[in-house]
């Protein structure tokens, strides 16, 4: 169909193969209707499209330099808009590295001597520490082995032929400072068993030690897990003197607090709005964290795209990295950026279309080349 007068633009890209293939869908904003499909996303290819219709004013995008030199080449009457979605997003993994850099200060502090057993009759703390996982221990051998490599000067690509890693790992292991950081997520994985720790271990101490009767027992509070779950549990209590200690309040995870720093604070339970500031009272860094992120949610929220520049300022000037290196990479793309904060228009569009062409794709079964591809998207209603 004719393309007609198009003034303000989306682009985006979608994958045929995702991580190796991908194509590019055009959108006219006004009409919400996809007015052309290309291979590749390639900057100059969007620029030939753009010099063919010089009437464009406004162009919704994501963050891709690729897309922002072509339009710029293309269309340098145009104003770029970075996708608000998107922003939001990239903070969002910024503030997850950083919590996760301070996962060992998330728990909350004991509540001292008056709940733990005291006096010569008292129980032990605990026989024996329960041993470390398989996936942990594997993770902390590969991250040594791999910054052996690299401090020889071998490239990833060799240090994955030689240790069997994909390019992925290894390169996710010679970023990361410590092992630590890699084995992070490993550490906090839930497991079916931990919200009913502290009544097993409560009437492990009284002296129930049959796994099948405590199972059934957590069955009735709610527990969905069977008996193997249960025994593996306990069985790091079968030796030494056999006491469980008392648990503990479990703390939050990185996700968790990562969540809870990105909701705004009216939306909060109140359970975990006073968890997060009892967090911001222990940790300073983290409260800062939180300063950041409701200004920058107050920026974007109420169109304030002339406070960026103080507030890309002060992320900088701040010890928090990942934040830092955020700010930074918005000041690359700043215009963009700025009117994005400031603008009405978003790529809402866009993404609905993409969702659109997704369904297509399955009904297609990945069989069709582009041509069919982008007569489905074209022309069906």
């Amino acid at each position: 169909p004719d393309v007609g007068e198009v003034e303000v633009l989306g682009v985006d890209d979608f994958a045929f193969r995702r991580g190796r293939h991908y194509g590019t869908i055009l959108i006219d904003m006004a009409t919400h209707r996809p007015l052309h499909l290309f291979d590749g996303r390639e900057g100059e290819d969007l620029a030939a499209w753009l010099r063919a219709h010089p009437e464009v004013k406004v162009i919704c995008r994501d963050r891709s330099s690729g897309y922002g030199e072509g339009a710029r080449l293309g269309a340098p009457q145009a104003e770029q808009v970075a996708d608000r979605y998107h922003l939001w997003a990239n903070l969002g993994q910024a503030v997850e590295k950083t919590v996760n850099a301070h996962r060992a200060r998330l728990a909350e502090p004991p509540p001292g001597p008056a709940g733990t057993p005291a006096g010569p009759g008292a129980e032990p703390p605990v026989a024996q520490p329960p041993r470390e996982l398989k996936v942990v221990t594997r993770l902390r051998e590969q991250h040594a082995a791999v910054h052996e490599l690299w401090d020889q000067g071998m490239s990833k690509a060799a240090i994955g032929r030689k240790l069997g890693l994909h390019q992925a790992t290894v390169r996710k292991l010679v970023g990361a400072r410590s092992a630590d950081d890699v084995v992070a997520k490993s550490l906090q994985r839930a497991h079916i068993v931990d919200p009913y720790v502290g009544y097993l271990h409560r009437r492990w101490n009284e002296g129930v030690r049959n796994a099948a009767q405590l199972c059934r027992e957590i069955q009735q509070l709610g527990y969905p897990g069977g008996e193997l779950a249960v025994q593996r549990h306990l069985r790091r209590y079968r030796s030494g003197r056999g006491h469980a200690p008392v648990a503990g309040p479990r703390p939050a995870s990185v996700r968790e607090v990562t969540s809870w720093i990105m909701t705004h604070p009216e939306h909060l339970r109140d359970e975990d709005a006073d968890r997060l500031h009892r967090l911001r009272e222990r940790d300073p860094e983290l409260d800062r964290l939180t300063g950041h992120v409701r200004r920058f949610a107050a920026m974007m929220t109420g169109r304030h795209g002339d406070r960026l520049e103080n507030w890309i300022a002060d992320a900088e000037q701040d010890t928090l990295a990942p934040l830092a290196s955020f700010a930074r990479n918005l000041r690359r793309d700043f215009d963009a950026v700025r009117n994005g904060l400031s603008l009405p228009h978003s790529s809402g569009a866009v993404e609905g279309n993409i969702n659109r062409l997704k369904m297509l794709k399955r009904q297609m079964f990945g069989r069709a080349g582009l041509d069919l591809l982008r007569k489905r998207v074209l022309l069906a209603g």
